[in-house]
């Protein structure tokens, strides 16, 4: 096993994905040169060439329809869209095209890309470099929604939705690019190469989509989430007075239901807990789905917590997450129902 920061394990991914099939390509801006604005794909153009890893103009819409031409024509395209927030020019193509080409083909055409995006914040990023807009893809029919939490989840996932048929929407949180935390977001990194976490299989793997993941086993309730707030849930789990069971989703769609109703059927309660706003988020949909696969076992309304239904505030950035105090709070309501 090899020590990795998520950054490292996604580049390794693109590299061995990309020595596997020559079909494989990378672009999006200053991906290529200078490596991304994150450093995910430093090295690769100069590894495999210019034709291989390049970058673009600053056009998110050229970007997304340029990489649904390749997987049209029988590459195996890897977007970059610098921050999820500048997606939106790109979003009709994505769901127009990318989404709907194997359906409105018969089958004759299919769109094997995938679109990588920094999500979330964490970083001081203000409005235009913290959203997390996983609920805008979800509810695409067509596309497959991966959110990994540690860096052998982003490299296996990733890998996984290279070699996918179909177009898969891959979210990086970007707060976990480095390394993970004790779930206070102004509390310092903890490196990944300190971390369990943080050890990666140096050979190529895939897990699977459509798998989650029970990180922290318990029988009083079940806390359901992904990405960053993976690491918020342990924290609070840990500090709470009840036996949590946590379950990181990874992939958003597919969906692991049977994971979830056999947590929550245990359980018999059950938060819900993303960082994008509340309403009509991403959790309602899994609320939603407990209700009706579980309500005879639940012992307590469901909880969600999430984002303020704000735009996302710069200077209290600390108070718009969901900390551990908050899903704390959730976990002490769900008891006591």
């Amino acid at each position: 096993m090899a020590r990795m920061t998520m950054i490292e394990a996604i580049r390794d991914a693109h590299a061995l994905a990309m020595e596997r099939d020559e079909n494989v390509v990378v672009l999006g801006e200053d991906v290529g040169y200078f490596g991304g604005v994150f450093r995910c794909t430093a090295g690769l153009q100069k590894r495999f060439g210019v034709q291989r890893c390049f970058d673009t103009p600053i056009s998110e819409l050229g970007i997304v329809g340029t990489a649904i031409g390749m997987a049209a024509y029988g590459l195996r395209p890897v977007a970059e869209i610098q921050f999820a927030d500048y997606m939106y020019p790109g979003y009709d193509q994505i769901v127009s095209e990318a989404a709907r080409l194997r359906y409105r083909s018969a089958g004759e055409f299919t769109c094997p890309m995938v679109i990588r995006m920094p999500t979330g914040g964490g970083i001081f990023g203000a409005q235009t470099h913290s959203q997390s807009p996983e609920a805008l893809f979800t509810h695409v029919a067509g596309l497959k929604t991966v959110v990994p939490s540690t860096p052998g989840d982003a490299k296996g996932l990733l890998l996984a939705a290279i070699a996918d048929p179909d177009p898969v929407i891959f979210l990086e949180p970007k707060r976990l690019y480095n390394g993970p935390f004790d779930g206070h977001f102004n509390k310092p990194s903890v490196p990944w190469s300190k971390h369990p976490d943080g050890e990666v299989d140096p050979d190529y793997y895939e897990i699977p989509l459509g798998k989650a993941k029970v990180v922290r086993a318990g029988s009083d309730c079940t806390l359901i989430t992904y990405g960053t707030m993976v690491h918020v849930a342990l924290a609070a789990a840990e500090a709470s007075g009840a036996d949590v069971e946590v379950i990181d989703l990874r992939t958003l769609l597919p969906l692991d239901l049977d994971t979830i109703v056999a947590s929550v059927t245990k359980t018999g309660r059950c938060i819900v807990l993303h960082e994008a706003t509340l309403t009509s988020g991403y959790g309602a949909e899994i609320t939603a789905l407990i209700q009706a696969e579980c309500f005879y076992s639940l012992e307590a309304p469901i909880q969600r917590v999430a984002g303020w239904d704000t735009p996302y505030p710069h200077a209290q950035e600390w108070d718009y997450f969901p900390g551990p105090d908050r899903v704390r709070r959730a976990i002490d309501l769900v008891m006591e129902g």
